[in-house]
């Protein structure tokens, strides 16, 4: 539902909104009132907002918050590029987050990034040391050093035109990835369905991401982060184990780690809602 209400100079809406940012077109969902202070959820690789739970969304912005979440570009119902051949680098991501939160009137934000998102926060509050409010870092690592995608993620050849079977192989990574936590078959295939069902190009969506470059190296200017940051990390994390966390908190001055215990490499599952949401509000406070 579009809505061409405006305040501060940018955009209020209701429902899903198509916004243009960083020359591409974004889609973006708010919740909670925009005179809250903003909340921005930066979503993992090959990852649309779906992964952010309607109703985690809705429990944050009952703090107090005015949470947004988006479509990366290839995600969701973002602007799509063919597959194999993204023209963008992660720098463009990041800067996406920041076209974004322009278009919505908001100079600054808290940023919440999972994952890849983590990353894109970690070069935004280096690159554009004036936005971000503060960082919470879920399921990262230190920013890679550049040149490449992380060898950890890397494409292949399945075909994600198959409704079934793409749905099936969400769920099967989603499980694999996941721990005791994660949600159960029945709701996971709602939420892959859904994610297959938004996104223009699926396809475009598992690969591009970890095609494109990482950009300039950022890793050793960490230590000029000033924003206050936590970071939250699962236990049985399988992608990046404890020890990735525990080099977040070393190397970016002042940061605290929160460990959410029995979470895998995933969006924070109902169980740790609780924790995770109260960090976040304590921590935007």
């Amino acid at each position: 539902m579009e809505n061409a209400a405006t305040r501060q100079g940018g955009m209020a809406m209701t429902g899903e909104t198509m916004v243009p940012a960083n020359g591409v077109d974004l889609c973006v969902e708010t919740f909670g009132e925009p005179s809250d202070p903003p909340v921005l959820l930066i979503g993992g690789g090959a990852s649309s907002m779906d992964w952010w739970d309607d109703e985690f969304c809705r429990r944050l912005a009952g703090g107090g918050r005015y949470v947004i979440r988006y479509d990366h570009r290839d995600t969701g119902r973002s602007t799509a590029f063919p597959p194999g051949a993204p023209p963008y680098s992660q720098v463009d991501l990041a800067d996406d987050a920041l076209g974004l939160l322009d278009a919505l009137g908001e100079r600054q934000a808290h940023l919440v990034g999972m994952s890849l998102g983590g990353w894109l926060a970690q070069r935004i509050a280096v690159d554009h040391p004036s936005r971000p409010l503060s960082l919470t870092l879920i399921s990262t690592t230190p920013a890679p050093a550049g040149g490449g995608p992380d060898p950890g993620d890397q494409p292949d050849p399945f075909d994600w035109s198959d409704r079934r079977a793409a749905v099936d192989r969400l769920i099967t990574e989603s499980r694999q990835l996941g721990g005791p936590f994660t949600a159960d078959e029945p709701q996971l295939r709602r939420l892959a369905e859904r994610v297959f069902d938004r996104s223009t190009d699926l396809n475009a969506s598992v690969t591009n991401h970890w095609l494109a470059p990482a950009g300039p190296p950022i890793r050793e200017r960490l230590g000029a982060v000033t924003v206050p940051t936590v970071v939250m990390h699962g236990t049985v994390d399988s992608m990046f184990g404890m020890d990735q966390a525990e080099a977040l908190v070393r190397e970016i001055p002042g940061a605290r780690l929160v460990k959410l215990e029995g979470v895998g490499h995933e969006f924070p599952p109902p169980a740790v809602w609780n924790q995770v949401i109260g960090e976040i509000l304590k921590h935007t406070a």
